[in-house]
């Protein structure tokens, strides 16, 4: 079952999204939507590094509603000054 919900991401561009929520009473995740691994190499068993592993609870699919405007960069009046503080 989906429990959707609206987001606003930032990257690649400022958007509304709806998204799946990952199920709060998971028993494999705990409601964190996966879970880390680790790795070894496979030759000598030494720590290669972590990784994430998505729940079978969640998917990342998202759909875009709305793209939403830029936000503006602020000047302050009268522009930037270059002379020192003090």
């Amino acid at each position: 079952m989906l429990r959707l919900r609206l987001k606003v991401i930032d990257w690649p561009r400022r958007a509304l999204v709806l998204t799946d929520t990952p199920r709060p009473d998971c028993v494999d995740c705990d409601g964190a939507g996966g879970f880390q691994e680790d790795y070894a190499y496979p030759d000598n068993g030494e720590y290669w590094g972590t990784g994430w592993a998505l729940c079978s609870c969640w998917t990342q699919r998202r759909l875009t509603l709305l793209p939403l405007p830029r936000r503006a960069r602020r000047t302050p009046p009268g522009g930037y000054s270059d002379v020192a503080p003090f």
